[in-house]
């Protein structure tokens, strides 16, 4: 992983699939395995770009979600 970006290389994310398929136990197909990888590629890219967003210092989080408002 780049020190100024949260985007893997291709290779770490294949490693972190795996990784994560054994210790939650989960069955990977071999077959599906290169579209989980390019699931967790593509929103691994949409993240960084949120995580990116400008934030004023002056914004306040909401405490509670509430559609209604």
């Amino acid at each position: 992983m780049n020190a100024n970006s949260m985007v893997m290389t291709d290779a770490e994310t294949a490693q972190l699939v795996d990784r994560m398929a054994k210790i939650l136990d989960i069955p990977l197909d071999p077959e599906h395995r290169p579209g989980v990888i390019a699931n967790l590629q593509r929103t691994a890219a949409i993240a960084q770009l949120v995580m990116e967003f400008p934030l004023p210092e002056t914004i306040e989080i909401a405490p509670i979600f509430d559609p209604e408002r």
